[in-house]
């Protein structure tokens, strides 16, 4: 009998791979022992087809090659000799591959038996001879089932065995063995041990290919105080399901219970799911790769998986390891036979992002520039900030500056989602406080909705001032004024100063003839909205958010209707909205009580238009030293808007004739707004330039 391999204190290589290689040696021994059977109990040994062309003298070769290993009758106590050193290594600390598999797997030692006996071709390519020839069949060089079960000494009739390799037992069950070959009979099918599973006892540890382009970032939030997620998952809890709620992150929250109960997180993330074959295979991949690597699964959005059917929700929340599941949606039951813990998952408050920031950016920002109150407007999830400062940090670098605030920002708006850029328009504010021209009250009144809107955080939480459940904690208000006075302008800038994109809803994606349309038109902005960090703008509120009426027909009630559930998803949006209106009167009372701030445009008096004229007619422009901007303000009672059109014309007229803007051209320009708003051209109000009213251009 060959001697057993050195004990593992004296051997160099990983204590792991000796484990397992000297469990492969016993494999060996019964291969040895099932060939001399075979060839002792052959009616004809001289059968010159015998194992087709795997001969004897072969098969002897491939004997004589290996490192040999003890007689039949021995391997039994020699396995219980390595086992038994196995424990003393453990108990030392160290840890050995394949006794951990057989625990994390509940496999009792007859199972070892048969996953190291369908590991072996893939460890020793003599094996796949070997087994060709116990197969007496060239062509089929894995362990069949009832090789298998001879080479553990069952009784391949025996039930109990046999079910050791069907999909109750653990094995086929925990994806450690696939049994191939469904179509030939039980004792004849192939036994294959996924590429991972071999990996895994030998030593690698890279993910699963099939599980790798799912996975995901695992953020974890620090500092955060424990909730009930972590007393459950520490307390052995299988199946959780979070559900999100607008600025709520179940990733991050499942993630940090994990590793707060000393277990890494696996994040699928479900939104790569096409293309990755079906779900029932990735499940059953990701599942393994958690036992494998004694993680714990985080999986969602579960929406991603309902495209799929419910079954694919259930693939993953039956599977046999603590999961997470995070999503939007309610639980339904039918997704899984298992009660899961359901909990809400948890949002972050301003101390805890601030601390998320300060993270993120690792002290690389400047230090007169503070990252938390940059981004106090931005309602981001751990894992957008992380790549909030990702982005910002490349976008410093990609013009070679330090980190400024306009980066912070970029950063953060790049975490929007594009779907509500397809039900409204997207404006990139670039207007400043500057650039407009009011009355010291408006600009005040504008300048404390921005407040509102950075520090809403600190005062409906830190402060307790927060508003009765049941509304959100969005901020709303109206522009109201004439048409021109700078309503659309103003959203612009209160959007810019808080380093927010402006979306400016279409009304011709909103409203509806069908009856019901226009609700669910509005219902899809307000949800893509919840998950978008930008101004919406309700230019020409007035056709939505109409008063109510007497009900005389059908029609009145339905447009009741709408302007009632206007109301009631106004109350609960989380973001911030700006309705503009030329008629205030137009609007229905019940949105008076639901505005955070109401503001008034008035048309600019005569100093305001000054400061507009020399505004509009800019500096860059080239221009004649005629233009009297003091007879202009005093005699043309015009809004911030009818200005600019005048300017912008005066300049085509002036490029067209081949000179500097002229008097000649501003008066002129502004009797064509005039003709445009229907109004006549009188000599009082023209005064000495009357006469080029008239006249053509080219004068």
């Amino acid at each position: 009998m060959t001697a057993p391999p050195e004990p593992f204190s004296t051997v160099t290589a990983d204590p792991s791979l000796v484990h397992f290689l000297r469990r492969m040696a016993i494999v060996e021994s019964r291969v040895r022992a099932e060939v001399a059977r075979r060839r002792a109990g052959d009616p004809e040994p001289d059968d010159p087809f015998r194992g087709l062309y795997v001969t004897d003298a072969h098969v002897d070769r491939l004997l004589e090659d290996g490192p040999g290993g003890p007689a039949a009758d021995d391997a039994a106590q020699l396995t219980e000799s390595v086992e038994h050193e196995a424990d003393l290594v453990e108990a030392g600390g160290v840890d050995l591959r394949l006794r951990r598999l057989q625990a994390t797997f509940d496999l009792d030692a007859f199972d070892v038996d048969l996953l190291l006996v369908a590991v072996a071709p893939d460890v020793d390519p003599r094996f796949e001879r070997l087994y060709a020839y116990l197969n007496d069949d060239v062509s089929r060089r894995r362990a069949s089932t009832g090789l298998a079960l001879s080479l553990c000494g069952a009784v391949s009739s025996a039930g109990a065995a046999r079910r050791r390799l069907t999909a109750a037992g653990p094995l086929v069950g925990g994806g450690l063995v696939t049994v191939e070959d469904a179509d030939r009979p039980f004792l004849t099918r192939a036994l294959r041990v996924p590429d991972r599973v071999v990996a895994h006892l030998l030593g690698d540890d890279a993910i699963d290919p099939v599980v790798a382009p799912l996975l995901a970032p695992a953020v974890d939030t620090d500092g955060w105080p424990q909730g009930p997620l972590e007393q459950a998952v520490a307390a052995g809890t299988r199946l959780c399901y979070l559900q999100e709620g607008h600025e709520a992150s179940g990733r991050s929250a499942a993630v940090t219970a994990l590793r707060r109960s000393e277990r890494p997180p696996l994040v699928v993330d479900t939104e790569r799911l096409e293309g990755a074959g079906s779900v029932t295979e990735v499940a059953a991949a990701a599942a393994r790769e958690a036992r494998l690597t004694g993680a714990g699964l985080v999986v969602g959005p579960v929406e991603a998986l309902l495209e799929r059917g419910a079954g694919a929700v259930r693939a993953f929340a039956d599977c046999a390891v603590t999961i997470v599941l995070v999503g939007a949606r309610a639980w339904d039951p039918a997704w899984s036979a298992t009660v899961p813990l359901v909990l809400d998952a948890p949002v972050s408050d301003i101390e805890q992002r601030t601390r998320l920031w300060e993270r993120a950016f690792d002290g690389d920002a400047a230090p007169d520039l503070s990252p938390t109150q940059v981004a106090a407007p931005f309602r981001l999830t751990p894992e957008q900030v992380v790549r909030a400062a990702a982005t910002a940090r490349l976008r410093a670098a990609a013009h070679g500056r330090a980190l400024t605030a306009a980066d912070l920002q970029a950063g953060a708006r790049a975490q929007n989602s594009v779907n509500l850029e397809r039900l409204a328009r997207r404006v990139a504010p670039r207007a400043t406080w500057e650039d407009l021209v009011l009355p010291a009250d408006v600009l005040g009144a504008l300048r404390e909705l921005t407040a509102r809107a950075r520090h809403r955080d600190r005062v409906l939480d830190t402060w307790g001032m927060g508003v009765a459940a049941g509304r959100g904690r969005g901020v709303t208000a109206l522009f109201a004024g004439d048409s021109g006075t700078g309503k659309t302008l103003s959203a612009e800038i209160v959007a810019g100063d808080l380093g927010l994109d402006l979306y400016v809803i279409d009304l011709s994606t909103v409203v509806d003839k069908y009856i019901g349309e226009t609700e669910k038109n509005l219902d899809r902005i307000f949800a893509a909205a919840d998950r978008v960090n930008g101004v919406l703008l309700f230019d020409e509120a007035d056709a939505l958010f109409g008063k109510r009426s007497e009900v005389s027909d059908a029609r009145d009630r339905y447009a009741n209707v709408e302007v009632a559930y206007l109301l009631q998803r106004m109350e609960a949006f989380d973001g911030v909205a700006v309705l503009t209106t030329n008629l205030r009167a137009n609007l229905d009372e019940a949105f008076t009580r639901r505005l955070d701030a109401i503001v008034d445009f008035p048309v600019p008096e005569e100093d305001d238009r000054r400061r507009l004229w020399r505004a509009k007619l800019r500096a860059e422009l080239p221009q004649e030293a005629d233009i009297d901007l003091d007879f202009l303000a005093r005699a043309f009672k015009l809004s911030g808007g009818e200005i600019r059109n005048i300017a912008v014309t005066a300049a085509y007229l002036a490029a067209d004739a081949g000179r500097p803007v002229g008097m000649a051209d501003v008066v002129r320009a502004t009797a064509r707004e005039y003709r445009k708003l229907g109004r006549l051209c009188l000599k009082d109000e023209f005064g000495p330039y009357h006469g080029l009213v008239g006249e053509p251009a080219s004068a």
